[in-house]
């Protein structure tokens, strides 16, 4: 499987980190969406949280797998991404809308956002923030794709979601801290899933207590197409070529180019199961020239070629697209 991580943070680093979390800047509104319609949301300086509370529909990211919301889901999404909101059963007619909302709704700007005519089929709570940890390091600005994790009705992340947005409708003294005190809550939540969660995003703290092995990593998943190198790497992170090496081994129990390979094929998988580039544009993303030696390597991954792994996925997702209406009547017993 494409998303599966390769390494995930000690409950020791994990604690630290949750010690030491803060949270600041939030702003919350309530999108929701009647059946057909897609929100655009403008890009933010900050990372952006998104919680569905009742309904389905997609988020949806310019040549990315679109993001399927259904009840108790919760997406973080890095700084400055754009991406639009659709309430709708297949993602495939806006899937380029993205690149266009450069002049979508600021979230937070407004209490509650409504988009389309009709009842809402979808509705969630959708924000900016800034969380930070140790010495003002920011979490989530270096992840290379959004967090995409389900939680369920016992976890009661709904609640707390909705208690944080009142706060801050209230304008009442302390607001601003007690709906930034609500959202920690929500992210404590997502941090404690990192040692049990299967998606990838959970090697971005895998390596939080050694920060420049830390920042290396981010460099390799957030541009896998980048010419990257030992050299380049250890110059990026201020260490000597022998540190770095050592240093880097020592973490992930393996080389800075094996790393590579392994971080390469996997964003591959994930370009070619969105199906929105060609198995030639893929192997430029994935940091190859070379079709040809694009082809053997992801082969030697994936136990197929490229064309036929993208043909697989369709396949798949096909077969596990869930109707918008079962996902409504899920959330309305819920």
């Amino acid at each position: 499987m494409a998303g599966e991580p390769f390494w995930r943070i000690s409950r020791q680093d994990l604690d630290k980190l949750m010690t030491t979390l803060d949270v600041t800047l939030v702003s919350l509104s309530e999108c929701t969406l009647a059946a057909g319609a897609h929100l655009a949301v403008a890009r933010a300086a900050t990372s952006t949280i998104h919680y569905c509370f009742r309904g389905a529909g997609f988020i949806l990211r310019d040549h990315e797998t679109p993001i399927r919301l259904i009840p108790h889901t919760l997406v973080v999404v890095p700084p400055g991404r754009a991406m639009t909101i659709t309430a709708t059963e297949h993602p495939i007619a806006l899937r380029n809308a993205g690149k266009h909302n450069n002049g979508g709704f600021t979230l937070g700007s407004s209490q509650r956002h409504t988009v389309g005519d009709g009842d809402p089929t979808l509705v969630l709570a959708c924000g900016a923030f800034r969380a930070t940890y140790g010495p003002a390091l920011d979490l989530f600005a270096s992840l290379a794709t959004p967090i995409v994790e389900r939680f369920d009705v016992h976890d009661q992340l709904d609640q707390v979601m909705t208690y944080a947005m009142a706060e801050l409708a209230a304008q009442e003294v302390g607001g601003g801290p007690m709906s930034a005190a609500l959202l920690k809550l929500v992210l404590l939540a997502l941090l404690r899933r990192s040692l049990v969660s299967t998606n990838a995003w959970v090697e971005r703290f895998s390596n939080l207590s050694d920060p420049p092995i830390a920042r290396a990593f981010a460099e390799m998943a957030s541009r896998p197409s980048a010419p990257h190198t030992v050299q380049s790497l250890s110059h990026a992170v201020g260490l000597s070529r022998s540190a770095f090496m050592a240093r880097f081994s020592a973490a992930f129990e393996e080389s800075p180019m094996s790393l590579l390979r392994r971080v390469r094929m996997r964003h591959a998988a994930d370009l070619l199961a969105a199906n929105a580039l060609s198995v030639d544009q893929v192997a430029l993303n994935a940091g190859y020239q070379s079709r040809s030696s694009f082809t053997r390597t992801f082969r030697r991954y994936y136990g197929s070629d490229p064309s036929e792994y993208r043909a697989k996925a369709q396949r798949a997702w096909s077969n596990s697209a869930t109707p918008i209406e079962d996902a409504i009547e899920e959330s309305d017993a819920a």
